[in-house]
């Protein structure tokens, strides 16, 4: 094998949906909408796009209607001078149902977009029938020390080095360095190439860098699911981590399956940051298992407003608690 060279992830289904797009808030999106039946949702991570679930699409549409977007500044969306915060993403994750004609969905999201599907479940409860948390984003502070550099403020000047053919020859074979000593960045260098192709201007770039400032400083993620994650109690919710993740460790998803009451956890042994592509016939078994084991969250509003009365110390165990905590608070 070529040292730029990677091999393909396995399977790849002909027919392949194409992209499709709307204009809503004034922007461009693109998204996939395909099949036909109970709606699954799919929010890719930072860098990524919808491509990240191409291999899965076909095989999920069987059975259910699969939509899955370019969140904006990503993909073939509008990349706008605009607000990246996962609570805006979670507002167009409304949004692009709504306009869609979908009242509810079972909600999948990798990395970001895990910490995106944590916030649509908290504004709109009553919108998701599950949750399903993919190397997620928003547990802790621990993240890639490279994603930390890259969000310093004047990471802005190193931009424009990355369209330069020697930089982007450089890094692809890097890439192959590093999967060639089987590192754990190693067993994912074939989507971070893909993820890196895809910053191909300057507009994307920025687009990129804006996203990533707004969950992630010098001192590690900015966010946390960990103060909100009491209120899945009676949402049916299954984690996936791989154990060897190099961007979000996989102790952070055993952290979230002790604060969220009643979450399955799953762990792929071989596996770094993407699960669902490294080893896609597992992932889709245990996600077709989930769904048809549990049946959708019921939203009551008097349920909601108790859990939020009752808060969440209440409704956790003394060793949960403390180890939330302690990990919200540790800066890596």
């Amino acid at each position: 094998m070529s040292i730029l060279k990677f091999p393909e992830r396995r399977p790849r289904p002909d027919g392949a949906p194409e992209l499709q797009f709307r204009t809503f808030h004034g922007y461009r999106r693109a998204f996939v909408e395909t099949g036909k039946g109970p709606v699954l949702l799919l929010i890719h991570g930072i860098g990524d796009s919808s491509e990240t679930w191409r291999n899965l699409i076909p095989h999920l549409a069987r059975d259910h209607t699969v939509i899955a977007p370019d969140l904006l500044g990503h993909g073939r969306s509008d990349k706008p001078r605009a607000d990246y915060s996962v609570a805006a993403y979670a507002n167009g994750m409304r949004a692009l149902l709504s306009v869609l004609g979908v009242d509810r969905a079972t909600t999948v999201g990798h990395s970001l977009g895990g910490a995106v599907a944590m916030q649509f479940a908290y504004q709109y409860p009553e919108r998701c029938d599950r949750l399903v948390l993919v190397s997620s984003g928003g547990v802790s502070r621990e993240v890639l020390p490279f994603l930390r550099l890259a969000s310093a403020p004047n990471a802005d000047f190193l931009l424009p080095l990355l369209g330069r053919p020697v930089t982007r020859l450089m890094i692809r074979a890097a890439f192959a360095l590093l999967a060639r000593l089987r590192t754990d960045m190693g067993r994912d260098a074939v989507d971070f190439l893909r993820m890196f192709e895809a910053l191909p201007d300057a507009t994307a770039r920025r687009a990129f860098v804006r996203t990533l400032r707004a969950v992630i400083d010098l001192r590690g993620q900015v966010i946390t699911m960990l103060d909100r994650c009491y209120l899945t109690a009676g949402m049916p919710t299954l984690l996936v981590w791989g154990s060897h993740d190099a961007v979000i460790p996989c102790e952070h998803g055993h952290i979230a399956h002790s604060a969220m009451p009643g979450s399955r956890l799953e762990i792929f042994a071989d596996a770094g940051h993407f699960p669902h592509r490294s080893d896609p016939e597992r992932f889709l078994a245990v996600l077709t298992d989930f769904i048809a084991t549990t049946a959708p969250a019921s939203f009551r509003g008097e349920e909601w407003r108790e859990l939020l009365r009752e808060g969440p110390l209440s409704r956790m165990s003394p060793e949960s608690a403390a180890m939330g905590a302690a990990s919200a608070m540790t800066a890596v």
